[in-house]
């Protein structure tokens, strides 16, 4: 089993929060091999119905084996939110700890639900990082599929193709479509494609609108269900005044590049460097890695972008508690020179205390006047990140 970053408490109970695949159940089943555990799988439609029914039977299995349970393991409580009131019982009457996964947050945001105010830790699972694959890791795999971890059982490029393409119907299937989350699930499939073709743009809910045949407010609704099922997030524009930074349109990224190109149905198509659409995946990488490293090691950094009136951009900005400002140039170029790293000299006129760089393909480590343009790997390391 391939190492994965987070630590979860060991003398605590916890949530553990990711979308279908990632390998929350893999996780926990390897971290509990050694323990005494109940497992409660609210996938299996047999749980779910007993436990949906009658939620006191978990207290009544605890008490029967108490002796014999150290941990209480309940996979997708999502899909029971009410046993969260016997979990929070469990806990204020020293009962065992409790693990619990999740892949949605819409049931859990329910104002009747009990998120058993703080008493359960909060940790997120992603596809695998460059740093958890080590040597395994290959970019052109990964911009081409992603890194969902089942993709390593599958040697060929038409077997990783069709798990994901698998995996996009299942995610209508099961996590939209089962659970009632849309009236109807052909304007949502039309949504989610355009949406994929305008993953890493500023998100203009009319123009969608206008394409999937919705209101503008559906589409808020949509983009809010990717969200809460965590397939994607928002990526804020900058701004110092809060007013100001919710008043522009945020960016809308999804969680892995390879479900990207399946809900735009671009798996077919060729990734080749020098294009731009190999640069577009390369920037989309490396937000989501950013993305996925802070939250493991929890950083605690924040993440916007800035676009000027006549189009000047910074890919990424990281607010770094305690340190400066990163300002960050996305580059999926092999050579770096100064036409890269012109328009971070002219926005560091604006950000005099910020640090500047440029994360590329190039292999060698160079500084151009005030940025530090890295390879890639060496820039998040330098940011904090890796």
């Amino acid at each position: 089993m391939i190492p994965r970053l987070i630590e979860p408490a060991r003398t605590n109970s916890f949530f553990l929060f990711g979308a279908r695949g990632t390998g929350k159940t893999t996780f926990l089943r390897d971290r509990f091999q050694q323990t005494k555990a109940l497992w409660i799988d609210l996938l299996d439609p047999e749980q779910e119905d007993l436990y949906a029914r009658r939620p006191v039977d978990l207290a009544r299995q605890i008490a029967a084996k108490r002796e014999q349970i150290e941990w209480v393991v309940i996979d997708e409580v999502q899909k029971v939110p009410s046993l969260l009131n016997v979990v929070h019982a469990q806990i204020e009457s020293d009962g065992p700890f409790f693990a619990m996964t999740g892949s949605s947050a819409r049931k859990l945001k329910a104002d009747s639900v009990n998120l058993l105010a703080g008493r359960a830790f909060v940790y997120s699972l992603f596809p695998f990082t460059h740093v958890e694959l080590g040597a395994d890791f290959q970019l052109d795999e990964a911009l081409r599929f992603g890194t969902l971890p089942k993709l390593t059982d599958f040697a060929e490029a038409e077997e990783k193709n069709a798990y994901l393409r698998a995996y996009a119907l299942t995610y209508l299937k099961e996590e939209v479509w089962t659970e009632h989350l849309v009236r109807r699930i052909d304007p949502f499939r039309s949504f989610l494609e355009i949406a994929s073709q305008c993953n890493g743009e500023p998100v203009n809910y009319t123009n969608i609108a206008r394409d999937v045949g919705v209101d503008h407010k559906t589409v808020a609704s949509y983009f809010q269900i990717l969200e809460d099922t965590l397939l994607g997030f928002l990526l804020e524009p900058f701004h110092r005044s809060v007013r100001k930074r919710q008043a522009k349109a945020p960016k809308f990224f999804l969680f892995d590049p390879g479900i990207k190109r399946a809900l735009d149905r671009t798996l077919g198509v060729e990734l080749r460097p020098r294009t731009y659409a190999y640069g577009k995946a390369f920037e989309h990488f490396l937000v989501v890695e950013a993305m996925r490293l802070n939250v493991c090691r929890q950083k605690d950094y924040r993440f916007s972008y800035l676009r000027t009136k006549d189009g000047a951009e910074i890919d990424l900005i990281v607010e770094r508690p305690g340190r400066p400002l990163a300002l960050l140039e996305i580059k999926s170029s092999e050579r770096v020179d100064e036409r890269d790293t012109k328009p971070l000299e002219r926005f560091l006129r604006d950000f005099p205390v910020a640090e500047a760089f440029c994360l590329s393909l190039d292999p060698r480590a160079k500084k151009i006047g005030a940025v530090h343009a890295l390879p890639w790997q060496e820039g998040l390391r330098a940011i904090g990140l890796a």
